[in-house]
């Protein structure tokens, strides 16, 4: 699915900007706090830790085909860890292994963590988009409506609005789902997802 496939390429940009810039982010922020000894120690331990947390990371997803070994992997990173980053992101692999085994419950489980952790970099809305097709897949569609009312970052609103699309159309909510196609052509979509302007011209011609 087109739109699927442009939040998989916004997790690999998250990923590639963690390995690239992680370090060198907590590196400024505690050096910019101050250049006290206490400051210059603190700096100095979350460097490492940020170190040994870019390092897990790199070793679990390299086992990301081995679901129990990642799996168990991932528990002992979250009590290893404070990286709320790198825990989201292996958090959405969790979710994805769960989904591709038609685990729903596990996938939802997985993905609510990231919701709630509110990691930053768009993370917690990819995953809200993510829960909200589950339901949708489930057949819970008035659940999956209300979820993406949860979108409120203008950078999502295009696939929000996609999404609600294809949700209305299995309604049978013609009318409603060209409006939401509609809004989501407004908001730029057809750039990420061409197969939009394809579903809106098909119920217009309907």
């Amino acid at each position: 699915m087109e739109i699927y496939s442009t939040e998989e390429q916004q997790v690999d940009a998250i990923k590639q900007f963690w390995k690239d810039y992680g370090n060198s982010i907590l590196i400024g922020a505690v050096v910019g706090l101050g250049g006290l000894y206490a400051w210059n120690y603190y700096s100095d331990v979350k460097v490492a830790q940020a170190e040994e947390a870019s390092k897990a990371f790199h070793e679990l997803t390299t086992k990301s085909s081995d679901e129990a070994a990642m799996l168990a992997g991932v528990a002992e990173f979250s009590k290893s860890h404070d990286q709320k980053g790198y825990q989201a992101l292996l958090e959405l692999i969790v979710a994805k292994t769960a989904v591709e085994a038609k685990d729903y419950p596990k996938a939802i489980e997985a993905l609510s963590k990231v919701i709630a952790a509110k990691p930053g970099a768009g993370l917690d809305v990819i995953a809200t988009l993510r829960v909200a097709r589950i339901q949708a897949e489930q057949g819970q569609i008035d659940a999956a409506l209300a979820t993406l009312e949860q979108v409120t970052d203008k950078a999502f609103f295009a696939q929000r609005d996609e999404l609600k699309g294809d949700f209305l159309v299995r309604q049978g909510e013609v009318e409603k789902a060209k409006t939401a196609y509609q809004a989501a052509m407004d908001n730029g979509g057809v750039v990420t997802s061409p197969a939009l302007k394809i579903k809106l011209d098909s119920l217009n011609q309907a």
